[in-house]
């Protein structure tokens, strides 16, 4: 694909004006999607797609263009060439874009990580034979995603990642369920096997009579799929500059210095062991790592170049939503197999859901619990909890109260397959927390 897309660029920027500028951005995969529902295969299909995203610039006027790849060179390229002429003719009638940035020096990266995976049928069948025929709802997604950008400037860069995502839930009945995910860049069936029974395991203690308990604040271990979601929900706006700027993110009053968090809290833009490339749309590389948050303390923003037009900064190649698309937060010194003893009495929380902002400024977020989550006595597991809706400040969560990470951290791919697969992703330990609160 990386050949093919270089000719089909090449070919366009022949046929360019001197007075225009042209990127190409190029986004493909290669993927085998399987889905699983009551423990068996019941939907088996291969995706081969391409798209290419044409941005013409003249002046400081933009318009883009978006084609969908046949593979036939010059059925593309004619298509492409159409498209071109039409946004020439749009540029016309275009007002300047004030916030217009774009990398007027050449770039050059690429980089490509092959996987260690089986056919997919291969890995399919695992998952089938370890789950031992229980009710098993989920999806296995594989193979290769490409991102690319060429531009007449000069720009060449390329990125290959081959990964897999098993994305499923374990079913009990009613609403209790077991959701879990595994991913990597590798296909190990002993950590396939040991992750299914460590499902069943916990469905066995899910069929146990529900500990129904009251509002109020309770010592807490947030699993890190609880964590994907907290960080998630932070991601839209925390770590963007423009939100900084202009006081939409739930970080001011950390950025400020009004506010510091735990020391144990480090977080970073981690582009060299994501799947995110290390470039963007408008030319500018992103560095491999990016300090967010350091030992509680402020350290950084994403910075698109939209947002350095218009303050006047520099761009630190962050995409036009300033999102971060390799959230990396430090482990601790708590070893997994000792988060029940260290939690002693209190709840176990594998995933949160429908999270928002209660007071965005003041950083406090609500959300429920969701999917197993457990009452703890002693260090020991003693039964399911009913859904409960929390609201709490992450100043609290991730501050006064945290009182340990784990040394493990778990890697989440983004799920979502909506039009094309996703290179976003976060790795994230469990954290231990002295006082989760809890409001009905």
């Amino acid at each position: 694909m990386e050949a093919y897309f270089n000719d089909l660029s090449s070919a366009l920027y022949r046929t360019l004006p001197s007075k225009d500028k042209l990127f190409c951005w190029f986004s493909g995969e290669r993927s085998d999607f399987v889905r699983f529902n009551e423990g068996k295969i019941r939907q088996a299909g291969s995706v081969d797609q391409a798209i290419v995203k044409i941005q013409l610039f003249h002046g400081q006027r933009q318009a883009t263009a978006e084609q969908t790849l046949t593979g036939n060179l010059d059925t593309d390229c004619k298509a492409l060439s159409a498209s071109l002429e039409e946004l020439r003719t749009i540029l016309e009638d275009l007002p300047d874009d004030p916030f217009l940035l774009f990398n007027p020096e050449p770039l050059e990266s690429r980089m490509i990580r092959e996987g260690k995976l089986p056919p997919a049928p291969e890995m399919a069948a695992e998952v089938v034979m370890a789950n031992r025929h229980r009710d098993l709802v989920g999806f296995l997604a594989s193979g290769p995603i490409y991102r690319g950008l060429s531009s007449s400037l000069g720009h060449r860069c390329w990125h290959e990642v081959t990964n897999f995502l098993l994305d499923y839930s374990v079913y009990l009945r009613d609403d209790q369920a077991i959701k879990d995910s595994l991913a990597g860049f590798s296909w190990d069936s002993h950590t396939v096997r040991k992750r299914l029974e460590d499902a069943a395991q916990r469905l066995d203690l899910l069929a146990r009579p529900v500990c129904p308990i009251r509002p109020g604040r309770y010592r807490v271990y947030l699993a890190p799929a609880a964590l994907s979601e907290i960080f998630g929900l932070l991601g839209w706006s925390a770590f963007s500059a423009k939100a900084l700027r202009t006081k939409q993110s739930p970080l001011v009053r950390l950025q400020e210095g009004e506010q510091v968090l735990s020391s144990k809290v480090t977080l970073q833009e981690n582009i060299a062991e994501g799947l995110a490339p290390a470039f963007q749309g408008e030319g500018f590389a992103r560095p491999g790592r990016l300090p967010l948050i350091e030992a509680g303390r402020f350290a950084g923003s994403l910075v698109s170049p939209r947002t350095a037009r218009e303050y006047g900064t520099s761009t630190n190649g962050a995409s036009s939503g300033e999102v971060p698309e390799a959230l990396d937060m430090a482990g601790g010194d708590l070893p997994q197999g000792k988060v029940l003893q260290a939690l002693g009495t209190g709840l176990w929380v594998n995933h949160l859901w429908y999270l928002n902002y209660s007071d965005r400024g003041a950083g406090r977020m609500t959300g429920m619990t969701r999917f197993a989550t457990f009452w703890v006595e002693g260090g020991e597991i003693m039964a399911p909890t009913p859904a409960m809706r929390f609201d709490d400040s992450l100043y609290d969560l991730f501050g006064k109260r945290l009182e340990a990470l784990t040394v493990e951290r778990e890697f989440f791919p983004e799920p979502t397959t909506y039009g094309e697969r996703q290179t976003a992703s976060v790795r994230l330990p469990g954290a231990l927390i002295d006082g989760l609160t809890l409001t009905l």
